[in-house]
């Protein structure tokens, strides 16, 4: 069901029948939640005249990303990538997307989504879980750090290895913020009374989405750098691309 081997000189886990590529990532503790520096970093962008708008609607609904707390993230396996229409295809053969350019572009589901998520063998990263794999150990606004995001970070075409390997973060894992990605959770605006060990929160409702700033390209200067933020969280609403999450093979 799994090999491990090594895909753009990382260790890698591959799962056979379909081909999609894991990345381990590690357990750790980290700080989950759009923090104070990260707002002043927003500001210090505003300032410096590198917006096209004004950033004050995303800093008004800065509460529904806080407070920050810490969460304690167990070891598990997330894709590389989101998956692309080629690879949905694997499951669900039949399946077309009328926003995808390629079979290698990142798949955006729609009446497709519970198809997809009842044939599958994998399930949702929680967002604690995305967006601690989003950070990989870092604490700005991107793994890049604090600068303003531009349209060179976007990546949901994932044909170019060679562009993939460059797009990967610290924890291997490519295109983070780029389409926007479901998670398990349930949408609940904030985070008063959040898990801190990384669980989804559950109940009935839309889930949450992380990223999507691809989801709008071409960019139209209405400050859409601001989804591939890593702790950027807002409502499912319509498509939306899967990156699977798996527990750690047996040895």
């Amino acid at each position: 069901m799994w090999s491990e081997e090594a895909v753009a000189g990382r260790p890698a886990w591959r799962h056979t029948p379909s081909g999609v590529v894991f990345r381990k990532v590690p357990a750790g503790v980290f700080r989950m939640g759009l923090s104070d520096a990260e707002i002043d970093a927003v500001r210090a962008i505003e300032r410096a005249g590198d917006t096209e708008d004004t950033v004050e609607p995303f800093l008004s609904g800065a509460g529904e990303c806080r407070p920050v707390r810490e969460v304690k993230v167990e070891p598990f396996l997330l894709a590389r990538h989101p998956l692309t229409v080629d690879q949905v295809r694997h499951w669900l053969p039949d399946y077309d997307d009328f926003y995808a350019r390629a079979g290698t572009t990142a798949a955006r589901l729609t009446g497709d989504l519970g198809d997809l998520l009842a044939t599958w063998p994998f399930r949702l990263p929680s967002e604690a879980e995305w967006e601690y794999a989003a950070r990989a150990g870092t604490t700005t606004l991107t793994f890049r750090g604090d600068a303003r995001p531009g349209e060179d970070q976007l990546l949901d075409d994932f044909g170019d290895e060679a562009r993939t390997a460059a797009a990967e973060n610290p924890f291997g894992l490519a295109g983070m913020g780029s389409a926007g990605e479901l998670c398990s959770d349930v949408w609940i605006p904030g985070f008063d009374g959040a898990p801190l060990d990384a669980s989804p929160r559950t109940g009935d409702g839309p889930r949450t989405v992380r990223g999507g700033a691809a989801d709008l390209y071409p960019w139209q200067g209405c400050d859409e750098w601001l989804l591939l933020l890593s702790a950027t969280r807002y409502e499912h609403d319509s498509f939306t691309a899967i990156r699977p999450a798996a527990p750690l093979p047996p040895h």
